[in-house]
């Protein structure tokens, strides 16, 4: 059974234009960002908007959606920033009923992305601002330890991933697909010993994991998946899957705007 995504921005409030919204998130107030994977056909800020979501998950898991003492208005902190570097916040006015839309019950309808010097922000927030969602708990878990050995997981990463691997990969041999698999890992250990900067957190189910990029077609420098590296002790690192380079820069992107050579929309 196909399991049915549920927005919990969208279980929160009512977005009257929310495309025209996000297009003006993107285009008029953030910081100039490539919110569109290279191959899209159309703009649609597939990445701000799952952001966005994903962001706000994190901000309601952490208690900081931020309301009035009359419960009249409410806000969040996207995490964004304003090209001068203002924070902007998201912000919402309750209905004087609740309002249903599309079979669900909404408390508040979404009124606009505010720059925090915003005087609705200010007349409402100022003694109390929204805060950022924290990604930060353990500042070591976002950079790779090159004193640490790294175990993969080759039967799991190949069995519960085989259809995100490259398609002369998915038709070819057990065996094939075991050695190019050995040999990308075994290479980007290597790469990461000497530069732990390759190896970029992501934030995914609660957890703060590495990535880094697997070679699998060869005489390519470019990377075809993700690795998913995280912590088993203070010695040891794992990896039991890997991701398409849309997915691990989504999650990426969560944290911060990559700044990677191979991470890239």
């Amino acid at each position: 059974m196909t399991k049915t995504y549920q927005s919990k921005l969208f279980e929160f409030a009512y977005f009257p234009s929310y495309e025209d919204q996000i297009k003006e998130l993107a285009e008029s107030i953030a910081d100039p960002e490539v919110w569109d994977f290279s191959d899209a056909k159309k703009c649609i800020y597939s990445i701000l908007k799952a952001y966005l979501e994903h962001t706000f998950r994190k901000i309601q898991a952490e208690k900081k959606i931020y309301f009035t003492t009359n419960n009249k208005f409410a806000a969040f902190n996207t995490g964004l920033v304003t090209p001068n570097l203002e924070e902007i916040i998201a912000y919402f006015e309750a209905y004087k009923s609740p309002r249903v839309h599309k079979g669900k019950t909404s408390q508040f309808f979404f009124k606009g992305f505010l720059k925090n010097s915003d005087n609705k922000i200010l007349t409402n927030f100022s003694s109390n601002m929204p805060d950022i969602a924290n990604y930060f708990e353990k500042p070591a878990a976002l950079i790779f330890n090159p004193k640490c050995t790294l175990i993969p997981d080759i039967d799991h990463i190949i069995e519960d991933n085989l259809d995100r691997f490259p398609p002369h990969l998915q038709a070819a041999t057990p065996n094939e697909v075991r050695r190019q698999l050995f040999g990308a890992i075994d290479e980007v250990k290597k790469k990461v010993k000497t530069n732990y900067k390759i190896a970029i957190p992501q934030y995914y189910e609660g957890k703060i994991q590495l990535l880094l990029p697997l070679c699998l077609t060869a005489g390519s420098s470019n990377p075809d998946l993700a690795l998913v590296v995280h912590s088993l002790n203070d010695t040891t690192y794992t990896a039991r899957t890997c991701l398409t380079l849309k997915m691990a820069y989504s999650n990426a992107r969560l944290i911060v705007k990559p700044q990677s050579s191979w991470l890239k929309p």
